[in-house]
């Protein structure tokens, strides 16, 4: 057995394991330690699965499949994973009902394993599946503490994203029809087969087809406007469920969005596939911008960052080019350290303030010398603002833009991001600096396990801001080179 087949196995197996033991486990230090182990063994193995893997390999009848994008989104995955479970030990020791804490963690060990799972996904039906099976699990993680917002927010959730998933399996139908008419009724639905095929396949059910699987996979990703669960889940769920949800989960489903965009671009299918995803996109960033100036929930603001950031991720990918691809890889990455370290500092502010208003939340420094200092860094990151990698990556995708003649939509993210700095920040300020009475903090204070996976956040985001890797940059090119674009 190669070394690629034992690291997939132990990806896919650390999970499982973890999740039986949870859930049998007597006590919830079980579930603690299971996850924590299961997080560590993943990330492990993911880490070198982009660096090592050069052609792409196929196992199980070839419905698995490992290459360089799906390994980076793997790693991606891994990342958040091993950072949610880290910090799941000490904030979850504060719920009530500690009884329920093995279901928790079996839980989260079968969310972990789903969005560990789509990334290998080689056949498109079974591809779909994947993604349907994520939204089943983390379902009943978004209404895990079961209060009237979690649990609304929890159906709404699978209410909105199955209805646009529908649509994706609509499109997926298509496209299956349209390779038939060139492959014969049966066939393998590989995306390397319909890459092979595209440029033979009816261009009308090609476009219509990626159309819908754009809206469905993007209502997955939180592209606007198909985006209106994704502030309810994000802020309902419990912090660490936040991180995953919003740092890789959201990954995942982009992934689908960018193979089925690698089949028009094989067809050289005209524009209108790039085209539509750039403009969700820069809807997006605009909807971002816009509601998080006005908002006032501390995990709102975080969760409408994320479809601020997806939607720069659609840009990216949607100008394509070396450059575009290059960013919006980066993006992805400094995106799930960034959205994990700004849950964790939103999930121990909340604890022990009380409360999820910011406008009762006042003096965090006093009270988080150190998570604080994190936290208030993590907001600085996340508007995109240097030295920290985001700034990097945004700005590689804004030249992206430039470079592909969509100069309106790299001027519009531009002026979109310099609105989120300002609104993003003027938030902090007031929760930092100003001194007017508030609700008094009274909750547990930050322990150990709360800090220690912000730091883990931090420092390679402020690392790879001033560092870029050659070996990351070589692994982008080789990445934009297996979707078909020219250097």
């Amino acid at each position: 057995m190669s070394g690629t087949a034992i690291a997939i196995c132990i990806i896919l197996g650390a999970p499982l394991v973890a999740m039986l033991l949870s859930g049998v486990g007597p006590r919830p230090r079980v579930g603690e330690i299971a996850n924590l182990c299961a997080s560590v063994l993943v990330l492990i193995a993911a880490c070198p699965l982009p660096f090592v893997t050069a052609a792409p390999l196929t196992y199980w009848d070839s419905y698995l499949v490992v290459d360089r994008l799906g390994a980076w989104v793997l790693l991606c995955t891994a990342l958040v994973y091993f950072l949610a479970s880290v910090f799941s030990v000490g904030y979850m020791r504060l719920m009530h009902h500690p009884e329920r804490l093995p279901t928790f963690y079996a839980l989260f060990a079968g969310f972990a394993w789903t969005m560990l799972v789509v990334p290998l996904m080689n056949n498109i039906g079974v591809f779909w599946i994947a993604i349907e099976l994520t939204t089943l699990v983390s379902t009943f993680l978004v209404g895990y503490e079961r209060e009237a917002e979690s649990m609304e927010a929890a159906w709404k959730y699978i209410i909105v994203v199955s209805a646009g998933i529908s649509l994706a399996l609509l499109g997926t139908v298509l496209l299956y029809w349209g390779g038939s008419l060139v492959l014969g009724p049966t066939y393998e639905m590989t995306w390397q087969a319909l890459r092979d095929v595209a440029s033979r396949m009816n261009p009308l059910l090609l476009k219509l087809g990626f159309l819908l699987v754009l809206v469905g996979y993007g209502t997955k990703v939180g592209l606007a406007p198909m985006h209106t669960w994704l502030p309810d889940a994000h802020s309902e769920g419990p912090a660490p469920v936040s991180a995953m949800l919003s740092g890789a989960l959201l990954n995942s489903a982009m992934l689908g969005i960018v193979r089925f965009l690698s089949i028009t671009d094989a067809a050289h299918s005209g524009g209108i596939p790039r085209y539509a995803l750039i403009v969700l996109g820069i809807f997006s960033v605009f909807i971002g911008a816009l509601f998080i100036v006005r908002q006032e929930g501390v995990k709102r603001v975080m969760a409408y960052s994320s479809i601020e950031h997806m939607g720069i991720l659609a840009l990216g990918f949607g100008f394509g080019g070396p450059l575009g691809i290059a960013g919006a890889l980066y993006h992805m990455l400094n995106h799930s350290l960034n959205k994990s370290l700004m849950f964790f500092g939103a999930g121990n502010v909340m604890r022990r303030y009380g409360t999820k208003e910011m406008p009762a939340i006042r003096g965090v420094l006093r009270e988080f010398p150190v998570s604080g200092v994190l936290w208030l860094a993590g907001a600085i990151g996340i508007t995109g603002a240097p030295p920290f990698a985001t700034f990097l990556s945004e700005f590689m995708i804004l030249r992206a833009g430039f470079a592909d003649g969509q100069a309106w939509a790299a001027v519009a993210m531009l002026v979109l991001l310099v609105v989120i700095f300002v609104g993003f920040l003027n938030h902090f300020s007031r929760m930092y600096f100003e001194d007017r009475p508030h609700q008094p903090a009274t909750g547990p204070r930050v322990n150990t396990w709360g800090v220690i996976p912000m730091w883990l956040a931090l420092l390679p985001l402020l690392v790879l801001g001033v560092w870029w890797p050659a070996s990351l940059m070589q692994l982008f090119g080789e990445v934009a080179r297996g979707l078909g674009v020219s250097p």
